[in-house]
């Protein structure tokens, strides 16, 4: 089990990371503990490839609120869509920092996208603010 979790951890972590920042569940919080705890890698190899694959997963969210606007400029956003659309109108790409969120986090990505957003800016607001939480998260499993 041990050898599993060493060969496969960090990809694990990565697709876990990247379905976790989508609309799917993907559980990267309890995978990335559980690999600290194995200590089966070091800590910021963890840290860096959860990282990595949650602002990817988020940037892909980004990426399909653009698609979105573009093929469908008049579609009709829910009510918690335009929330998250007023709410990035007002405070720009650092309310990016936020997308660590459960569920809201997906939404800010696709809306930022939607709003064409900088993706430079998008990016950097999301890995700081994913980074963070995972550091977070290793600091208190140590």
């Amino acid at each position: 089990m041990d050898e599993l979790m060493h060969e496969w951890g960090l990809w694990g972590l990565f697709a876990s990371a990247f379905i976790s920042s989508t609309w799917l569940p993907g559980g990267s919080e309890a995978l990335l503990l559980a690999l600290a705890l194995k200590q089966t890698h070091e800590g910021w190899m963890l840290w860096s490839v959860a990282t990595v694959g949650n602002t990817v997963g988020g940037m892909t969210s980004w990426v399909i609120g653009l698609w979105l606007v573009r093929h469908f400029p008049h579609h009709r956003m829910t009510e918690r869509q335009q929330y998250a659309l007023v709410k990035l109108q007002r405070y720009g790409s650092p309310l990016l920092l936020l997308s660590w969120l459960p569920l809201v986090g997906d939404l800010l990505c696709m809306v930022a996208g939607w709003l064409r957003i900088a993706p430079h800016w998008s990016f950097f607001y999301i890995a700081v603010g994913k980074g963070v939480r995972y550091a977070l998260l290793l600091w208190l499993a140590t």
